[in-house]
């Protein structure tokens, strides 16, 4: 059984930074797409960044240039580096991961959260002063 489990959420300044990581057990070794996705309050969830298994990425573009996804294989976890926060930043942060038929179309899972399979519990980030 897949299990993802969310850690590094919590409190940052504006124009501080948090990493978040993403430990992945189980039959993991199968993913092709890995990402981030967050949820505030009263929002949808929104795709943040994803990379697939040759380590491609993709962000959003709210975080391009400020956030770096990156994944290390060898301890089945993903990370997502936050630099120079903003308080819209601010939401629950959930890890996903899927397998699909074909190499996906990065864009694509970007926009389609509902079509990952695995998600953690999330953790929450707030960005305030």
């Amino acid at each position: 059984q897949v299990q993802l489990m969310e850690s590094g959420g919590g409190l940052a300044q504006p124009g501080g930074s948090l990493r978040l990581s993403c430990a992945a057990s189980g039959f993991t070794s199968s993913f092709n797409c890995m990402g981030w996705f967050r949820q505030a309050p009263g929002k949808e969830r929104e795709g943040v960044a994803v990379i697939d298994s040759d380590g491609t990425t993709r962000y959003a573009d709210s975080v391009k240039g400020r956030f770096t996804i990156s994944q290390d294989n060898s301890k089945n976890t993903l990370y997502l580096q936050m630099n120079s926060l903003k308080p819209e930043d601010t939401a629950m942060y959930s890890c996903a991961a899927d397998t699909f038929a074909d190499s996906p179309d990065l864009r694509w899972a970007l926009l389609h959260p509902h079509e990952f399979g695995h998600w953690g519990q999330g953790t929450q980030v707030t960005v305030s002063s």
